[in-house]
């Protein structure tokens, strides 16, 4: 017979919190795994009665959307949380807050009273600060990007390198003049969809040097600024956890 898991209490999930939560400042350079660490370690000093898996390695029942890649700044990751017990969401959110360091800072929490939360993330809005490059040069590059059917970029992935169109997930662009000191800075602001495989703003920027050669001497600040389902017109991104504050009221 198979080994069989040990005997033990567990305490069924009575309830999903959704949360979403901010990576800023320096805490944008902390990996997927980083983060996953940390929030283990606040949900225990916060005293969140989290629900845990059986088997022979219990974990707690914790479910990421979608993050955000190291070094990307973001207003909007989001993590489903299963606890064992009725909580208070804003009591939660609170505390968890707390319990994390600067940086990773949680924003709002509700009750998960929805299906499909992954599938309404279906695209994302991004802010990417160019330090060196003038607005005249960006919308250019931009408007070449958006009048090509297809732009081919590569990137290596752990299964080798791949080769996507980064155009057909680019749904909206603009750009506008920022200052960076004495430097001109352009800002993209754009919305890309979701999919797979995901095209990432980086994905983008070497899509405009494909078009363009648009090459910032300075790396990129990259910032997302929101993630969710599209409005009925397809360009606005819109918030995903509206149904179930919705559903809840």
């Amino acid at each position: 017979m198979p080994p069989q898991p040990p005997a033990r209490d567990v305490a069924p999930t009575v309830q999903r919190l959704r949360l979403r939560y901010a990576k800023r400042g320096r805490l944008r350079f902390s990996s997927h795994r980083d983060f996953q660490r940390a929030l283990e370690r606040a949900l225990r000093r916060a005293r969140v009665p989290m629900a845990y898996s059986a088997g022979f390695s219990p974990h707690p029942k914790i479910s990421y959307a979608n993050s955000a890649a190291t070094g990307v700044a973001s207003e909007a990751e989001y993590v489903e949380l299963g606890v064992s017990q009725e909580c208070d969401p804003e009591a939660v959110c609170r505390a968890l807050d707390e319990a994390l360091p600067p940086g990773l800072d949680v924003l709002e929490m509700v009750v998960a009273r929805t299906p499909d939360f992954a599938q309404r993330l279906e695209a994302s809005l991004w802010r990417v600060e160019l330090p060196g490059v003038r607005e005249e040069q960006a919308s250019a590059a931009v408007a070449a990007l958006m009048a090509a059917s297809e732009v081919m970029v590569e990137r290596m992935t752990k299964n080798g390198l791949r080769t996507f169109d980064a155009r057909g997930a680019v749904i909206h662009a603009t750009c506008a003049a920022g200052s960076s000191g004495d430097e001109p800075c352009a800002i993209l602001t754009m919305v890309v969809r979701n999919g797979t495989p995901s095209v990432r703003p980086d994905d983008v920027l070497s899509a405009l040097h494909s078009v363009a050669e648009l090459v910032p001497p300075i790396p990129p600040r990259v910032t997302r600024l929101a993630q969710g389902p599209l409005d009925a017109a397809g360009a606005v991104v819109l918030d995903p956890l509206e149904p179930d504050r919705a559903a809840g009221s």
